[in-house]
Formats: C-alpha cells, structure tokens, sequence
C-alpha cells in the first residue's frame, strides 16, 4: 500500500476537515472529541462507537470517513490514530441491547461507553449525525461528520475496524454464515447461509430479512 505523504494539498484538507474542532478550541475548550458508530444496517453482531481527542495540529495524513478508505488503509490508519491521539476510547452494544433498546437507542449507548472510556471527561462532543442527547457535556451534532470532521472520520475508522475485527471473529466462531467476508450485512450470500442453516446466536432478532417466511421468524424469536 502506498502511504500518502503529508503534502501542501493533504495539510490543506486536513486543515478544512478541522473547522469544527478549531471553533471549540477557540473558545478555550482543549479537550474536543469526535464521535462514530459503526454497524447500523447488519443484520448480525454488535454496534461499536469510538471517541477521539487529538491534540490542537494533527499530522496524520489520509483521515477520511471510513467508508471511503480501502481495507488495508483502515487498518493502517488505526495503528496511526491510537499512536497518534491524545485519547481515544470504544463502546459496544452487543446484539441483546440491540434487539431490547432498538438500534438507534443501541447506538448512543455504544458512543456513551465509548466517552466513559476516553479516560478523561472531554470538554465538547462533535458527534455524527443528527440526533444525540447528553446533558452532562456539551456537544455539536454535524451531519456526514464522518466526512467534515478530522476527529470524527478517526473515530468512525476506529469503530469500523474495531467491529470488522469482531466480525472476523465471528467468523471463524460461526463458519457457515461468512462473517469475516460480509461483516454481518445483508448481502446474498448471508441470506443465503441463513436461509439454509437458520439463524444463529449473534443475528439480531430485531432485523427481519423479508425474504424469510413468518414460521421461520417466529422459530427465530422463540429460539
């Protein structure tokens, strides 16, 4: 893989994707951390959220929404960013929360967790999204923060490796369902697997493929 270098143009993006942090930093707050979950939409495994601090100039390259960044450069970049961060902390909500709050209620709880882990109370949240309530620190919803914000892109790459790894380990737990390929997404061939071994222990009861019958979801809920 061909890391990008530190260039006039790369600092100049860097320097955009900071805007927000930079307008709390001015206000005296130090301490500003980017939030992200990743894993909404599978059908299988937990959420997980990530937190990240940098400090005021952060001088990794390539820092962009997960989502835009090839496999190989995610998992770079996380070496880089719990390395080259003040703090970082992750949160998981596990498939039980999932199906008992819903997953967008899952998903704060998940970026809660992964506050408390910071190992410091940060002065300001820059969260992605548009809906997040917490009263006890201040915070700022930013919609595709993932790709306006320098510390919410490195949380959402924090996240998304951070449950690809979990995945990958469900993976070798549940060989049928090919979880270290499609992470828990709906793609054919996990519909397929499902449709011909069930459903397992870590699908999420409250996620209802339509292409399943209604005897085999009910086997799912009383399983």
């Amino acid at each position: 893989m061909k890391i990008i270098e530190m260039t006039a143009d790369e600092r100049q993006r860097i320097d955009n994707m900071l805007a927000h942090e930079r307008q709390q930093w001015g206000t005296g707050k130090q301490f500003v951390a980017g939030v992200d979950e990743a894993g909404r939409g599978p059908l299988a495994g937990p959420v997980v959220a990530a937190a990240v601090i940098f400090r005021a100039v952060p001088d990794i390259p390539m820092i962009d929404d997960s989502k835009k960044l090839a496999e190989d450069l995610r998992s770079y970049l996380y070496g880089m960013i719990l390395q080259g961060s003040l703090y970082h902390g992750i949160g998981i909500a596990d498939v039980g929360e999932v199906d008992r709050l819903n997953i967008l209620q899952a998903s704060f709880l998940a970026m809660s967790r992964a506050i408390e882990n910071l190992g410091i109370e940060p002065d300001h949240l820059l969260i992605d999204g548009r809906s997040f309530h917490r009263e006890d620190i201040p915070y700022s919803t930013i919609i595709k923060g993932d790709s306006l914000s320098y510390s919410i892109a490195a949380a959402s790459i924090i996240a998304k490796v951070t449950r690809d790894r979990i995945m990958q380990d469900y993976g070798r737990q549940f060989p049928n369902y090919g979880f270290s390929h499609h992470k828990g997404y709906a793609t054919k061939g996990h519909l397929d697997a499902i449709e011909k071994f069930g459903f397992c222990s870590i699908h999420r009861k409250s996620f209802h493929p339509k292409r399943f019958n209604n005897a085999q979801l009910l086997l799912f809920e009383n399983g």
